[in-house]
């Protein structure tokens, strides 16, 4: 088994993680990451694309593997706007999606939330239920899509309330009802979508938090 791997986020808490275990395992002989910025990894199966994302169609090509994990987000604070928000987690995001799908890529792995939904009244969840549904339209061989809740982890621009909510999530998720809330750390999604990675599989399927922590080998 050799794979060609494909991320977007690459730079973020899952995304890095992610390219870790990728080049890490065996099973993947090329990894490419498609970034804004230039990553400061090197590694022998390491590819860095770096590319204005108004632009991902310049790039087509690097879009040609065998899976395209969608690791990209930003927050409202960071982009400025929902509009700029939406453009990253929304927009750019099924561009990638369907430059892959054109270049035969068959499986798709997104990292969405917990409660996404296109018809739900927040934008942060209509926006992830938006992109769910479209992605979905594509019809890769099998799509993946992952909803955990809050992701906990060290990330290179700090989300001062995640951080401070997370310790109280975990304690209060500790009760049987709310276990299905608990905060995750971003190595532990990682570690999970490069297993299904790794599995045989077709059509869709959505990863709840309790289907997938842990994930065993």
């Amino acid at each position: 088994m050799s794979k060609t791997a494909i991320v977007i986020g690459a730079s973020g808490l899952v995304g890095g993680a992610l390219v870790d275990e990728l080049l890490a395992h065996p099973a993947f002989s090329r990894v490419t990451c498609i970034t804004r910025q230039p990553l400061a990894l090197k590694h022998d199966k390491l590819h860095n694309t770096v590319v204005d994302f108004e632009a991902l169609d310049s790039v087509a090509e690097k879009f040609r593997g065998d899976c395209l994990f969608s690791c990209l987000g930003t927050t409202r604070k960071q982009a400025g706007s929902i509009a700029a928000q939406r453009r990253v987690d929304l927009d750019y995001q099924l561009t990638a999606a369907r430059l892959a799908k054109q270049l035969g890529v068959s499986h798709y792995l997104l990292v969405s939330a917990m409660g996404a939904s296109q018809h739900s009244a927040n934008a942060y969840m209509k926006m992830k239920g938006e992109l769910e549904e479209q992605v979905t339209l594509l019809g890769f061989a099998r799509t993946s899509i992952f909803q955990p809740s809050l992701l906990t982890g060290q990330r290179a621009q700090k989300r001062t309330m995640e951080d401070l909510s997370a310790p109280l999530m975990g304690a209060l998720c500790k009760l049987p009802p709310l276990r299905k809330f608990r905060p995750i750390s971003g190595a532990e999604l990682a570690r999970a979508m490069r297993q299904c990675s790794l599995r045989d599989g077709k059509g869709l399927k959505r990863y709840t938090l309790q289907e997938c922590f842990p994930v065993t080998e």
